[in-house]
């Protein structure tokens, strides 16, 4: 009892801070990074002589089932934004360089500094150099006023860089244990079962059954700890292809209530009461831990200039391109999920988890530094939905 109530507080003091960020001008995820990085340390030290340490906290077997609902629906979440893709060719030329220049990077920071590192391992950090937080990216654009076009366009243009992320971890990670292959593969031909039943009984034709059955089948995966990355993808794609519509199961409402108030602080908690702080400064050496905090940020940005300006034809800058390549390089929710799975996998230790996650808050609080752009101007009747409702 004393365990959740400790929970309980930790949830609540994640809410006040989002609400006092929200009063400074600040996204939810920012305020909860600030948190989870700087306070949950602090907050550690001032309970350990009252007995409460983070294996106290960790060990109760009802909070590793409450973790994987709300990973697996946070993770269901991320991943529906693909079937949403109608590419425009400008997108897919930010997203090419956008994405594998700071993977190769990244690829080859693992195999210099991290020798010790599995091949999976090097992948995936190949590919927190590379990604970008949709979530994030969508409220840091309707906040300073992006016009709906270009919104589009950096957004198609992220969920691209995911899907590729999503992508090579799955297949990678389905190379080296085929045998957890087999049955996301079989699940992810879910639709064309789906699409039979349908037409033989028309009122079995509903979006919101689509979203359902995703999630329960993909959090049914993530349970048994099957490649649930590459069910996730394909059955969404699957989906898309065969048009039928998805829906998830809760009002968009509801589910932004439950990412901003109990998914992200549950999830980012868990994830970061896994490492030991004081280890975690003296894991690396300084080259390494100032390689894995500047490299992936100077890379990613250099991806992001060359993806723009090959959307635009001229490689000059132009107003407001710096802007879009910090914007482009926010890390945030999307980070989180991903650095999460890969410590519960154990592809990755703690050290490189605390190193990567201090990287995604400095790069999410870019934009935020640099101040709104001054040419921005408010689309009153054109926002096509409120940031509430981002999933």
């Amino acid at each position: 009892m004393s365990i959740a109530l400790c929970w309980l507080g930790v949830l609540l003091l994640f809410a006040l801070v989002t609400w006092l960020g929200r009063q400074l001008g600040l996204i939810a995820i920012v305020s909860q990074l600030l948190l989870g990085m700087l306070g949950l340390p602090l907050l550690l030290w001032w309970a350990a002589p009252l007995g409460v340490d983070a294996s106290t906290l960790l060990a109760p077997q009802w909070l590793h089932g409450l973790y994987g609902l709300a990973f697996s629906l946070l993770l269901g979440c991320l991943l529906s934004d693909v079937v949403d893709l109608d590419l425009q060719p400008a997108s897919l030329k930010i997203a090419l360089p956008s994405f594998f220049l700071p993977f190769f990077c990244g690829l080859a920071v693992a195999f210099w500094l991290l020798p010790g590192l599995s091949t999976l391992a090097c992948v995936a950090v190949g590919l927190l150099f590379a990604l970008t937080a949709i979530p994030v990216l969508f409220l840091y654009l309707q906040h300073q006023q992006y016009p709906p076009g270009k919104i589009r366009q950096l957004l198609q243009a992220a969920i691209l860089m995911d899907l590729f992320c999503w992508l090579i971890f799955g297949l990678a990670q389905g190379g080296s244990q085929p045998s957890t292959l087999l049955w996301p593969l079989l699940a992810a031909g879910t639709p064309l079962l789906l699409k039979l039943l349908q037409r033989a009984w028309p009122q079995l034709q509903s979006a919101r059954l689509n979203g359902l059955i995703f999630l329960g089948l993909l959090l049914q995966l993530q349970q048994l700890k099957l490649n649930a990355l590459l069910f996730g993808i394909g059955y969404l794609l699957l989906l898309a292809s065969l048009r039928l519509p998805l829906q998830m199961p809760l009002p968009a409402a509801w589910l932004a209530w439950l990412q901003n108030w109990l998914w992200v602080p549950l999830i980012l908690a868990y994830g970061l009461l896994q490492i030991d702080w004081y280890l975690a400064w003296q894991g690396y050496s300084w080259l390494q831990f100032g390689g894995l905090l500047l490299l992936p940020i100077v890379s990613k940005l250099a991806g992001n200039w060359l993806g723009l300006s090959w959307a635009d034809g001229q490689l000059g800058a132009r107003r407001g391109k710096w802007r879009e390549a910090l914007l482009l390089n926010t890390r945030g929710l999307t980070e989180i999920v991903f650095l999460n799975l890969l410590l519960q996998q154990q592809v990755i230790d703690a050290e490189l988890y605390f190193a990567l996650m201090l990287m995604g808050l400095i790069a999410t609080l870019l934009p935020a530094l640099a101040g709104r752009p001054r040419h921005c101007v408010t689309q009153s009747n054109t926002e096509a939905r409120s940031p509430d409702e981002v999933c």
